[in-house]
């Protein structure tokens, strides 16, 4: 009996770093968290998984996008990376700032590259370059993020963000890109940018507008207003925005779908599935 109860006893840390993992503060800032889904070890798999980062919107349901990716990850053999960024950091009214990239002492990209390079050393994933996938507030996020790290990227999928920061330096940051180096200490490097595969995805039913259209409150600015009346709009002139730039886009309306994050991670997952097999 003895023997038979040894062979079970498990190795904690081995076990929770495989599948659906704990929840680990970030080590370059622990205001900040993520969790992951490593598949299981198979003959065949590379050394190192490729590395596919969902970025939460402003519900925070990053475990949720974890979770509904897992049997993605187990099929084409990557790590899925869902980073949480909680609300009310400094500001404890706060739920946007994420999304804008930087808020006071903080760079939410840097956070993001922090954790990518953590769970390089700490998995078997190859962070030098990930997909990135961000829907609602995630897609504000994603398509910022790809403004200013597009060496980082090796795919970026863009989802029915509500509001748009476009190629434009005629406009302020971040109705557009007026101001970017002042903001950032970096400029756009439109050449990488267009190196990068990006997919826009939006329900064709995602036309309520009671969150998008808000004068006064802390994530608006007035112009927005010009981009478009509901998501589908706003991402079309993204669209728009990005081909006139020659930045090649493949864009995804899903039929008879509304706001739902859930329901596009298919279209995403395909997408990506398509740049990790080219």
């Amino acid at each position: 009996m003895a023997e038979a109860s040894s062979a079970k006893v498990r190795d904690t840390s081995s076990f929770y770093a495989t599948g659906a993992t704990s929840v680990f503060a970030a080590r370059i800032d622990q205001r900040f968290s993520y969790c992951l889904y490593v598949p299981g070890r198979r003959d065949g798999d590379p050394e190192r998984y490729p590395l596919v980062v969902i970025q939460h919107g402003t519900g925070r349901t990053a475990g949720q996008y974890r979770d509904a990716m897992a049997g993605f990850c187990e099929e084409q053999r990557c790590v899925v990376l869902a980073p949480l960024f909680p609300a009310g950091i400094i500001d404890q009214d706060d739920l946007h700032n994420f999304k804008f990239i930087a808020y006071r002492d903080i760079r939410f990209d840097h956070v993001l590259l922090g954790i990518v390079d953590e769970v390089t050393e700490k998995f078997p994933v190859d962070g030098s370059t990930f997909m990135l996938h961000g829907f609602s507030g995630g897609g504000q996020f994603t398509h910022r993020f790809l403004y200013l790290h597009p060496d980082r990227l090796a795919a970026a999928s863009i989802g029915a963000p509500g509001r748009l920061t476009l190629l434009d330096d005629s406009l302020p940051w971040w109705l557009g890109t007026g101001g970017f180096a002042d903001e950032f200490g970096t400029d756009i490097d439109l050449d990488a940018i267009r190196r990068v595969p990006v997919q826009m995805v939006v329900g064709e039913n995602d036309v309520e507008t009671w969150e998008i259209n808000n004068p006064g409150e802390s994530n608006w600015m007035d112009g927005v207003e010009q981009t478009g009346s509901t998501r589908v709009e706003r991402l079309r002139t993204l669209r728009d925005n990005f081909e006139a730039h020659g930045i090649s886009v493949r864009f995804d309306l899903i039929p008879d779908m509304a706001h739902n994050g859930m329901l596009a991670l298919p279209r995403v997952g395909a997408f990506f599935a398509d740049v990790m097999n080219s």
